[in-house]
């Protein structure tokens, strides 16, 4: 059974809004593990545009399923994940000018920058994921430099207007699923999902843990996170 991972980096953006202390990611994270995830993400980008290194330090001592720290390939973030330790790692592109995370990571050309970080991570005792596009080369990359996960890209899908492109996509998704499977990878997946578009994702099979965020936060504003969380974990599950 798949199981569900919450971003709470919305939260920490309403917050970084007014430059004020409330809402509170930490707590969202309490409230969506009450709610049933079996999960907690957060991004903490180089500009700091939402969740600070505050937010991750408290996490780490406050989260009691999973803690999954996705961030750009530097020696800074590397830095700051060997001292946090969370439960797992998600290297991921990072432009300063994009609102949000645009693609997957380009695994086949930065090979070399990539190793040096994840052999680092791994040195530390960090399970590492790479968030990559549902591309055989760029799992098959992701497989030789050693990683435990890769974190399927569904933006793409989820962005698709046509019905056909919508099925292309997908079964791009699903082969990606089943030739990182053979490799001996697990499989997370995320971006753009949300309560319309997960099912058909879910019912591909083979997928470990969704990260979502923003539908489920912004379902939250609405409806309250509890009922926000527990809808997206039920389709998540049940697909």
């Amino acid at each position: 059974m798949a199981k569900l991972g919450v971003n709470v980096d919305h939260v920490a953006t309403v917050r970084q809004a007014r430059g004020i202390n409330e809402p509170d990611p930490v707590t969202a994270a309490a409230l969506a593990e009450l709610a049933g995830a079996e999960g907690i993400t957060v991004h903490l980008r180089e500009d700091r545009r939402h969740i600070q290194d505050r937010d991750v330090e408290i996490l780490r001592q406050t989260v009691k399923t999973r803690l999954n720290l996705e961030m750009a390939a530097t020696d800074e973030m590397v830095g700051i994940a060997l001292k946090v330790q969370p439960d797992m790692v998600t290297l991921v592109p990072e432009k300063r000018e994009e609102l949000t995370t645009e693609g997957g990571l380009d695994v086949v050309r930065y090979r070399p920058i990539l190793k040096k970080h994840i052999d680092l991570l791994r040195q530390g005792g960090l399970v590492v994921s790479l968030f990559v596009d549902p591309d055989i080369e760029q799992i098959k990359m992701a497989h030789r430099l050693g990683v435990e996960y890769v974190e399927i890209h569904t933006g793409t899908y989820c962005e698709a207007r046509r019905s056909e492109d919508r099925k292309a996509e997908l079964a791009k998704i699903g082969t990606a699923i089943r030739a990182g499977r053979k490799l001996g990878l697990g499989i997370n997946a995320g971006h753009g999902l949300n309560y319309q578009n997960v099912q058909a994702v879910v019912a591909l099979g083979g997928i470990e843990e969704y990260n979502i965020g923003h539908s489920i936060i912004s379902r939250a504003v609405l409806v309250g996170l509890e009922r926000a969380v527990r809808e997206m974990a039920a389709l998540v599950r049940e697909g």
